[in-house]
């Protein structure tokens, strides 16, 4: 019986600004916060723009995802911050494949193997 594995990228999300920038959105350069599998894992005692978060969200599901390498999703790795006048990007970063399995991340059942 097959186990229905698939693999997503851990990511680690940081705050980049070129020196001596004066950042808008609360950050700090080096701040950071990492996503494994659904998760969002952040430092303790360290927040993160609601507004920043907002912006990002989109793109981590994208990026946790094996892409062509000639996909801008693969090539690209900073987005800016969306306050216009913050001179902020967060830097995604791909780290190590975690293993799931279909069956513990959702109640909707695989087709059977003959159906498209």
């Amino acid at each position: 019986m097959p186990d229905h594995r698939f693999e997503l990228y851990d990511l680690r999300v940081e705050v980049v600004a070129p020196e001596g920038a004066v950042i808008q959105c609360n950050a700090r350069v080096g701040d950071w916060f990492e996503v494994r599998g659904e998760l969002l894992h952040f430092p303790p005692g360290q927040g993160f723009s609601m507004y920043s978060l907002a912006a990002l969200l989109p793109l981590l599901p994208a990026k946790q995802r094996a892409t062509h390498p000639n996909d801008w999703m693969s090539t690209d790795a900073e987005v800016a911050c969306p306050d216009p006048h913050c001179p902020t990007r967060f830097r995604i970063t791909r780290l190590g494949k975690r293993s799931f399995r279909h069956a513990e991340t959702t109640a909707v059942p695989l087709p059977p193997a003959d159906q498209p």
